[in-house]
């Protein structure tokens, strides 16, 4: 049983119904699956990146392929293969491939829904 009380059925998740519209990125919420966690599977061009955001929940990356250069906030910081970051709730940050292929990285939510703020949006 899951924190819901929903049970969990075994199987695959195919990556296409997670996939976000028009990218390559996978979404994967705990609520939708009976996980304990939830989790964003980025392959990123370089040069691509999240803007600048928050989530008042821990974040938890780790760097598969490639290489990311992270903001967070007044602080920046390069991870390569094999580095695992965590981003403190509440703090601003974004990332961006700036290595010369894809960047694979998966970033683990501690929460069983994303909930994200961007600053682009004025901080609401």
């Amino acid at each position: 049983m899951t924190e819901d009380s929903s049970p969990v059925v075994p199987g695959v998740i195919p990556a296409e119904s997670l996939r976000l519209p028009g990218g390559r990125t996978l979404r994967f919420e705990r609520q939708h699956h009976g996980s304990g966690v939830s989790f964003f599977l980025v392959t990123n061009n370089p040069g691509e990146g999240p803007g600048l955001h928050r989530h008042p929940y821990t974040e938890t990356w780790s760097v598969l392929e490639g290489q990311a250069t992270i903001r967070m906030g007044e602080h920046e910081v390069v991870a390569g293969v094999g580095d695992t970051t965590v981003v403190p709730p509440d703090t601003w940050h974004a990332f961006t491939n700036t290595g010369e292929g894809d960047l694979r990285m998966i970033c683990i939510h501690a929460s069983p829904v994303m909930i994200q703020e961007d600053a682009e949006d004025g901080g609401r």
